[in-house]
């Protein structure tokens, strides 16, 4: 996953989740400080997410099912 994609995938969450904001978790959340970790480190092609301050918008919403959002390539 590159860091354009990261940020494609944030904005989606952002959108589904009515929230501006968005926790990042997992291998990806490192691609917020090192965009050009290296590509083992960044892997995964899946992004977990929480959104900040919409605490409804939890995993029992339909859109937040494990609160991953695959990211195509």
């Amino acid at each position: 996953m590159t860091r354009e994609q990261l940020e494609h995938a944030i904005r989606a969450a952002c959108e589904v989740s009515e929230d501006s904001e968005i926790w990042i978790f997992g291998s990806q959340a490192i691609l917020g400080e090192f965009p050009d970790a290296p590509e083992d480190l960044r892997a995964s092609i899946e992004v977990d997410v929480q959104p900040k301050n919409r605490s409804d918008k939890n995993e029992t919403d339909e859109h937040f099912p494990k609160h991953r959002f695959p990211v195509g390539f």
